[in-house]
């Protein structure tokens, strides 16, 4: 199997891997959640037609020891289990339970997330002490303003900390109330020196994406849903993609939205595939920095 045309299905992940000299996959944009709001979670998606104007068939619909299985099998040696809010209240609890998965199941890291109201910076302070290295924000899910005065003391501590922060402020699938990287542009520039990952690479809005990567050093985007068939239909990669990643090659980072995504994972990992083989500045070196060597530095493995 040729390292530049990625695996053709699960199966062929772990020899794709060892073809690539890749010790594991390090994947920064996993979901696990307590059991009974995964559910919840995943009867939305059963309604996605409604929400979306398309199916969304959750292709990894199992129990969490399959879930975490499957991941092995896969060959993910690391991945982050990222949680989000959707209401006041809910953070503190998440994090206590994100913090306590990260320290028990073999692979994970312990995460935190966050929602505007009082005592989050505290409550932050508290979670990255405990050993949270890796943050998700939701800012369409959570509905609320990144900007919002509440939170400008935890992006102070976030930044301080240098702890990778995976957002999702795209206004993909739909638009958000305070989605779209103008919004959130507004907070690097008030906190440049945040480790931020912009999760799904801000689709469907790339090219802005692109241009937070090349104006603040600590900018990333993630890979997650981006390039695949399903999400190609209606957020397409602008067709020099490739040639766009090169100058930021050493900051894209593998990510997936597994469980939680309607086609097997291998789908993602041969998009990556197939924008190294598209331009001979990227190749194996920009695989192994994506799935691998970056996000592993972000975490500090």
């Amino acid at each position: 199997m040729s390292p530049l045309a990625g695996p053709a299905s699960d199966a062929e992940v772990r020899p794709w891997l060892d073809g690539l000299g890749i010790p594991g996959l390090v994947d920064l944009h996993t979901h696990f959640l307590p059991e009974r709001m995964l559910h919840k979670v995943w009867a939305y998606f059963d309604e996605a037609r409604a929400h979306y104007g398309q199916d969304w068939p959750v292709h990894y619909r199992y129990d969490e020891p399959t879930r975490l299985r499957l991941l092995d099998e896969l060959g993910v040696t690391t991945f982050a289990p990222l949680v989000y809010p959707h209401k006041p209240g809910m953070a503190e609890w998440l994090n206590s339970w994100a913090l306590d998965f990260g320290h028990r199941t073999p692979g994970a890291v312990p995460t935190a997330t966050l929602y505007p109201e009082p005592g989050m910076a505290k409550a932050m302070r508290e979670s990255l002490d405990a050993g949270a290295r890796c943050v998700k924000v939701h800012v369409q899910v959570g509905s609320f303003d990144p900007r919002d005065e509440l939170l400008d003391e935890v992006w102070g501590v976030l930044a301080e900390a240098a702890v990778p922060v995976v957002v999702h402020c795209g206004n993909g699938p739909i638009r958000g109330a305070h989605t779209g990287l103008d919004v959130f542009g507004e907070v690097l520039r008030r906190h440049p020196s945040l480790t931020v990952v912009l999760a799904h690479a801000g689709l469907p809005e790339y090219e802005s994406a692109l241009r937070l990567v090349e104006r603040f050093e600590r900018v990333h985007l993630d890979t997650t849903m981006v390039g695949v068939a399903f999400t190609e239909r209606f957020a397409p990669v602008p067709a020099d993609w490739p040639a766009r990643l090169v100058p930021v090659r050493d900051r894209i980072v593998l990510g997936t939205d597994y469980p939680n995504i309607p086609y097997p994972y291998a789908d993602q990992l041969a998009a990556i595939a197939g924008w190294a083989a598209a331009d001979e500045r990227l190749g194996t070196e920009f695989l192994r920095s994506v799935l691998h060597d970056a996000p592993s530095r972000l975490l500090g493995l």
